[in-house]
């Protein structure tokens, strides 16, 4: 019986995280809710619509007759997340904020208030993860594959995850919304939040215009044919396909472009043709200081599986240590459009041991940047 240990569920007024604080407290948890507020910026229905958010999140709480505390992380989120997000991105790297969310925001300064200032044994999310505790602690890739989340959680260690719940893990996301249907709760129906402060994809080049002006440069081909122009080199990604918006061109064949290259400097966007064009394909790539789960540094060659991007295929790779905040990774077999500032997550079996951010991509065809 759970009946005194108390948890704070992290709610965001989606399905995921009401159905976590509802199956907590048929486990007998002492449980509270915990809105938490990253945004004061757009804060309307086109980008973040946290009082609507809010709003849902209430109803579920006065539902499940559950406390729910508000709490206010605005000025934390934009030091610590989205001022690093920027600065990245105007970089011409590709980070990942949902990452950085959860190692500097949830599991660091919302999982101290929940311990610290709310006196809760345990914080819980609704993120698709397994926190297992057979013989040590670990965190396991979810039962739904499709829906895991462990990508994202990759910087938690052994001695975080011993104070966190994650009751969804072991359920099938459709399984979760024909709950929340049984329960006829409100939000049964909202769709599911990705990204940035859960800005919708389509938005998401209109949202960074706020922040990141829009700078007009020329695309060119692999071998200097202006062909275009763009927005700017900030606004694309390696591998990128849609919205470059080069049309038919001259002695040039029928297939895509794909953006493999940008000129920061010079403001050029380099795109060559086919998905699977040899200037996208790589054999591995370079993290600084990646992060462990078991806070050990790697002091020798390790085989296991690697994903470097959400919901992607894990790759199998070989890990070498080269100092002690470096490692070097080579995939098994070529990839795609492996980009700086990504997050490559690594697995053993179906165990998260770590991770870290791309410094450094190592590339089949190596070419001189267009421009330079």
């Amino acid at each position: 019986m759970n009946f005194k240990k108390k948890v704070i569920v992290a709610m965001s007024g989606g399905v995921d995280s009401s159905i976590a604080a509802w199956l907590l407290k048929k486990q007998n948890y002492n449980v509270e809710g915990l809105f938490m507020k990253n945004w004061e910026e757009n804060d309307t229905n086109e980008y973040c619509a946290s009082k609507k958010n809010l709003k849902d999140v209430q109803l579920v709480c006065n539902q499940l007759n559950i406390y729910l505390h508000k709490v206010n992380f605005s000025y934390e989120y934009w030091n610590k997340v989205f001022k690093v997000f920027l600065k990245n991105y105007m970089q011409g790297f590709t980070p990942n904020p949902d990452v950085l969310c959860n190692y500097k925001i949830k599991f660091n300064v919302l999982l101290k208030f929940a311990i610290k200032i709310l006196k809760a044994d345990y914080l819980a999310t609704g993120h698709y993860a397994i926190n297992s505790n057979f013989h040590k602690r670990e965190l396991l890739k979810s039962w739904d594959k499709s829906k895991d989340q462990t990508y994202f959680l990759y910087t938690l260690n052994y001695k975080i995850i011993k104070k966190i719940i994650f009751p969804l893990g072991e359920l099938n996301k459709n399984i979760v919304r024909k709950l929340a249907h049984k329960l006829n709760m409100q939000i049964a129906n909202k769709k599911s939040s990705t990204g940035i402060c859960f800005i919708e994809p389509k938005n998401f080049k209109k949202f960074l215009t706020d922040y990141i002006p829009i700078k007009k440069g020329l695309i060119k081909t692999i071998f200097g044919l202006n062909i275009g122009f763009h927005d700017g080199v900030e606004f694309y990604t390696i591998g990128q396909r849609k919205g470059i918006n080069i049309g038919g061109i001259k002695n040039t064949s029928n297939k895509p472009w794909f953006v493999i290259d940008k000129n920061v400097s010079k403001n050029i966007l380099i795109v060559a043709q086919g998905s699977n064009n040899i200037y996208l394909r790589s054999y591995g790539f370079i993290i600084k200081k990646p992060y462990w789960f078991d806070l050990k540094v790697l002091k020798k060659k390790k085989k296991c599986d690697v994903q470097i991007r959400y919901r992607k295929k894990s790759l199998k790779c070989i890990i070498y240590p080269i100092k002690k905040k470096y490692i070097k990774i080579f995939f098994k077999n070529y990839e795609i459009a492996v980009t700086v500032g990504q997050s490559a997550v690594f697995y053993k079996y179906n165990i998260c041991i770590g991770g870290g951010i791309i410094t450094k991509v190592f590339l089949i065809n190596n070419i001189n940047k267009i421009g330079s």
